[in-house]
């Protein structure tokens, strides 16, 4: 069971956000999905939500290339590891598009039940994204700000 749960899993990074093929959340995610995001207001819920909420990623980032670092798997949780890559093209968060290249980590925990995923926790560094875009000074440049005040 373990290496279904590990192969469900790699396909959200892999072919849903990668390679955009939004049509496979129907077949991946359960009705009653809800995803656990501290970075979005509220929690999606649902497919549509789900939906939704790679659009916009994918609007913004419309080359993203995720590659799976490590996927650690039992029978109804897997964690997994991952870099992501993407051109900044469209608006995001407020941001307007800055054409900066950008890496971005991060972390999935996801919960399956009759073989679809029924709940995820992300964790990215979105502190990351923003300095690479231009919206937040690097870290070492606001310790400079705060020394000299």
């Amino acid at each position: 069971m373990t290496t279904e749960t590990r192969s469900l899993v790699r396909r959200d990074p892999e072919e849903v956000w990668t390679e955009g093929n939004l049509e496979l959340i129907d077949e991946l995610f359960a009705d009653d999905f809800v995803l656990h995001d501290p970075a979005t207001d509220g929690e999606p819920r649902g497919r549509d939500d789900y939906r939704e909420y790679v659009e916009t990623y994918r609007a913004a980032f419309p080359d993203v290339e995720y590659e799976v670092e490590s996927i650690v798997a039992e029978t109804d949780v897997a964690a997994l590891r991952y870099t992501a890559r993407g051109t900044h093209e469209g608006e995001f968060a407020g941001v307007e598009p800055t054409g900066e290249r950008v890496t971005v980590s991060g972390m999935e925990q996801y919960r399956i039940e009759d073989g679809r995923i029924v709940e995820m926790w992300t964790s990215y560094d979105a502190l990351g994204l923003f300095q690479q875009l231009g919206v937040v000074p690097p870290l070492e440049d606001i310790g400079d700000e705060t020394r000299s005040e």
